[in-house]
C-alpha cells in the first residue's frame, strides 16, 4: 500500500488507518476467493441455468466492494497511489471489469478472472515471490537468449538433415522449432519422433540426445538456478532491511533512554542543591 508523506486531513487519516486494518484486508481476501469461485461457476452452463441470477448478483456486489476500496485508496493517497505498482495493478484489474463486455469488447469478459490475481497484492508472501521473479527477469532473459540461439542452431541442422524424409516435423525452420520444443518437453519424443527418424537415419540418436542434454537438462536447470538465486537474494535483502529497521529502532530507544537518564541526573542534582539550601 502507498503512504503519503504530506499532512492528511482527519478524515483521510482515519480512512488510511481503516483500509490497512487486518480485518479489512482479510475481508477483501475472502471476497477475492469467493469471486474466484463464482467466476469458475460461470463457466458451467448447468450451474448458470439454475443459479445464474444469484451468481451474477454476487459477482456484481463483490465488484462494487472492490470499486469502493479503490476509490477510498485513491482518496487517501491521491497521486501517490499510482507510484505503487501493486496499487496500479489493482486499479487496472478492477477497471477492466468495469468496461462493457459486449461487441468488440466481448474479449474483456474473459479477462474478469484477472480479479483473482488481486490475491497477490493482499498476501505478503505472494508479493515476495512475485518480486523475486521480477528481479530474476534480467538473468532469465540472458538464459532465454542463449536457449534461443541453441534452438536456432539445432533447428537449422534438423531441417537440413531430416526435411526431405519428414516434412511434417522438419519441413521448414518453423516446423523444426516446434518439433524441437516438443522434444525439449520430453513429450512423446522417443516413440513419437526420434525412433521413426532413426529408422531412416540410424545415427539420429546422437542429434536428439545432445539436444536434450543441452536444452532440457542444462538450460532449464539454469532457469531454475536463476529463480532460486533471485528468491534467496530477495529474502536476504528483506532480512537485511528488517535487521536495519530493528537496529535503528534500538538505537533510537537507547538514545531516548540516555537522554532520559541524563535528564533524571540533572533533576536529581537540582533536587540535591535545593535540599542543601533548605537545610542551610
Amino acid at each position: 500500500m502507498t503512504h503519503s508523506t504530506q499532512p492528511m486531513s482527519p478524515l483521510r487519516h482515519k480512512l488510511a488507518r481503516f483500509i490497512v486494518l487486518p480485518l479489512v484486508q482479510h475481508f477483501i481476501l475472502a471476497l477475492i476467493l469467493i469471486n474466484a469461485v463464482t467466476l469458475g461457476l460461470e463457466t458451467s452452463p448447468e450451474v448458470m441455468a439454475r443459479y445464474g441470477d444469484a451468481i451474477h448478483l454476487i459477482d456484481q456486489s463483490i465488484l462494487a466492494v472492490f470499486v469502493v476500496e479503490i476509490v477510498l485508496r485513491l482518496f487517501v493517497h491521491r497521486l501517490r497511489f499510482f507510484r505503487d505498482p501493486w496499487s496500479v495493478f489493482d486499479f487496472l484489474v478492477v477497471g477492466i471489469a468495469l468496461l462493457p463486455a459486449t461487441g468488440q469488447f466481448s474479449v474483456l469478459r474473459a479477462l474478469r478472472v484477472l480479479r483473482v490475481l488481486r490475491i497477490l497484492t493482499i498476501v505478503p508472501s505472494m508479493r515476495r515471490v512475485v518480486g523475486a521473479l521480477l528481479g530474476a527477469i534480467p538473468g532469465l532473459a540472458s538464459i532465454g537468449a542463449v536457449l534461443l540461439l541453441i534452438y536456432y542452431v539445432f533447428a537449422v541442422i534438423a531441417t537440413n538433415l531430416f526435411a526431405t524424409a519428414f516434412p511434417d516435423w522438419f519441413g521448414n525452420l518453423g516446423r523444426s522449432f516446434y518439433t524441437l520444443f516438443q522434444i525439449m518437453t520430453l513429450e512423446s519424443w522417443s516413440m513419437g519422433i526420434s525412433r521413426p527418424v532413426m529408422e531412416q537415419f540410424p545415427y539420429a540418436w546422437g542429434f536428439f540426445i545432445v539436444f536434450i542434454l543441452i536444452a532440457t537438462f542444462t538450460m532449464l536447470n539454469l532457469f531454475i538456478a536463476i529463480i532460486v538465486n533471485a528468491m534467496q537474494t530477495f529474502s536476504e535483502e528483506e532480512h537485511r532491511d528488517t535487521a536495519n529497521v530493528v537496529d535503528q529502532a534500538r538505537e533510537h530507544i537507547e538514545t531516548d533512554l540516555h537522554n532520559e537518564i541524563r535528564e533524571l541526573r540533572s533533576e536529581i542534582s537540582d533536587l540535591k542543591v535545593l535540599l542543601t539550601r533548605s537545610r542551610e
